[in-house]
């Protein structure tokens, strides 16, 4: 009889709860006991899970190892999908795997070249994959000095954190004063260039930026999987152009991102994103790990995440390559359940598996998130 598996995901996006739907449905049938963890009670993962507890706050990186390191015990982890403190982490995966843990994360070696864009930028372009011009910056004089550069050169520049994620912190630089034209409609991520180097001379401690030019569409997002030999078992490129999507094989994508996959190590699930300088796709961010619409890949018969975790078990499921690609799509908004009550911090006993979650009444609380496993059609334009 085939053992059930135990995953851990912490601190996740709420994206990941279709992550977490993808285990469950794997196509070996295998019964899988999702652990998940949280700072918000009221994250959807929370309520997807079959147990779940809030993390408790304020825990530095090693002190957040030590907390990991006690749920994987308590809990009987098999794979560990790390997040949070991905870094610290990983640097201890020989602890983890005393614990009868795998992570299913890359090498520290390989985590520490994508934190840094600057550092990912110098080393991808030393094996050949092709960047965009880019200057970092810490002051406002450098910043003014780095878009005086790209516009001369005819492009519009853009900035963000040297270090993060998910688009945090990206604006474009535009030379238009401050009016009511950036107070109408909906947020935008236009901000003039005085009102930056204002910020900045009055800010307390430099910024870290990365200056480049505004890169265009399409947007190819590759999700690959790759194995702990640094080979790739899996590429697959999620296209974006405005409000459609869809899906590539195209080897202007996937030969780079394979370059970077294999070449620096990036064991099991990564995310490797480019977009257009000009005719050239170039690089645009490394993530270390699974891309948040990962899930979107169902619509060509992959179910990335079960491999990954075949792959984190020792059982390799070779190289595929997807039976069929998706049609177009859009992404929509769609609720998921919330627990009904706040679920208490960390607690020294193992709690009991959560109660299958209720029907879910008209007036039920929910949450909104990104997009929704059964993506809804593009409509012919």
């Amino acid at each position: 009889m085939i053992s059930r598996v135990r995953v851990w995901l912490n601190r996740t996006y709420a994206e990941n709860v279709f992550f977490m739907d993808q285990l469950r449905r794997n196509p070996c049938d295998r019964a899988v006991k999702i652990h998940a963890t949280h700072g918000d009670a009221d994250s959807p993962v929370l309520a997807a899970a079959d147990t779940a507890e809030l993390e408790p706050e304020g825990l530095s990186p090693a002190a957040y190892v030590e907390y990991a390191l006690d749920q994987c015990t308590r809990r009987g982890i098999d794979v560990f999908v790390p997040r949070l403190h991905q870094s610290a982490i990983v640097a201890h995966r020989a602890d983890f795997a005393a614990a009868g843990t795998a992570l299913l994360a890359p090498p520290p070696e390989a985590v520490a070249v994508f934190h840094d864009k600057v550092i990912a930028y110098e080393a991808v372009q030393a094996i050949g994959v092709p960047v965009p011009p880019w200057y970092r910056v810490r002051t406002a004089e450098e910043l003014v000095v780095a878009v005086e550069k790209l516009e001369a050169d005819g492009y519009k520049a853009c900035f963000k954190p040297a270090s993060g994620a998910g688009g945090v912190g990206f604006r474009v630089i535009t030379r238009a004063p401050f009016s009511l034209d950036h107070l109408n409609g909906f947020p935008s991520p236009y901000v003039p260039l005085d009102t930056v180097v204002e910020a900045l001379t009055q800010a307390d401690e430099p910024v870290d930026w990365l200056v480049m030019p505004r890169l265009e569409q399409p947007e190819v997002s590759v999700d690959c999987l790759t194995g702990t030999d640094n080979r790739i078992r899996l590429a697959v490129g999620r296209t974006k152009n405005g409000r459609r999507r869809g899906f590539t094989l195209h080897e202007q994508w996937l030969e780079p991102a394979r370059m970077i996959a294999e070449g620096f190590g990036l064991h099991y699930l990564s995310n490797i994103q480019f977009r257009m300088f000009g005719d050239t796709p170039v690089l645009m961010d490394v993530n270390t790990r699974p891309a948040g619409g990962l899930h979107q890949l169902s619509l060509c018969g992959v179910n990335a995440p079960w491999s990954a975790v075949q792959l984190a078990l020792g059982e390799d499921p070779g190289e595929m390559t997807p039976p069929f690609l998706g049609q177009d799509y859009t992404v929509v908004s769609g609720p998921r359940q919330l627990r009904p009550v706040a679920i208490p911090h960390q607690r020294a006993e193992v709690s009991e598996p959560l109660p299958a979650p209720a029907p879910e009444p008209a007036a039920a609380e929910a949450v909104a998130v990104d997009s929704v496993s059964a993506a809804g059609q593009v409509l012919p334009l």
